[in-house]
């Protein structure tokens, strides 16, 4: 039997009310929660801590996916960016703002689709949008 793990979308109004719901439902009988940040949470779904079992086959449901597409669309995929390009951030500048530049053009990722993407990565997790 696959597991199955659910999130709600109506519970996410931006980056960190993501990981809010993610701490939530993973993270419920553990004594620490996973920081705000796509390695954190790419961690998360190879399992052994959290909900999780290392390398367990999970049917990860994302339910009201349309209210969290929104949510982390692109005004706060913008502003994620912006701030990574601060004067003091310590992060690749060069990378933060050929995403940027891209999220403006038309062609970049949200940060619901670096999200999606986090999780495609994981080949025993199928993703459901509902």
């Amino acid at each position: 039997m696959i597991k199955e793990i659910v999130i709600n979308g109506l519970h996410i109004h931006d980056i960190a009310s993501f990981y809010e719901e993610i701490n939530r439902v993973f993270m419920s009988n553990e004594d620490w929660k996973i920081g705000q940040s796509l390695d954190a949470f790419n961690d998360l779904l190879y399992g052994g801590f959290g909900a999780m079992e290392n390398g367990e086959s999970v049917k990860f449901i994302w339910e009201n996916a349309e209210n969290m597409k929104k949510a982390l669309g692109y005004e706060v995929t913008k502003t994620y960016y912006e701030d990574k390009l601060k004067p003091d951030a310590p992060f690749n500048s060069n990378y933060f703002r050929e995403k940027l530049i891209a999220l403006e053009s038309g062609s970049g990722e949200t940060y619901f689709d670096l999200l999606r993407s986090v999780v495609e990565t994981h080949p025993n997790i199928e993703l459901v949008l509902v």
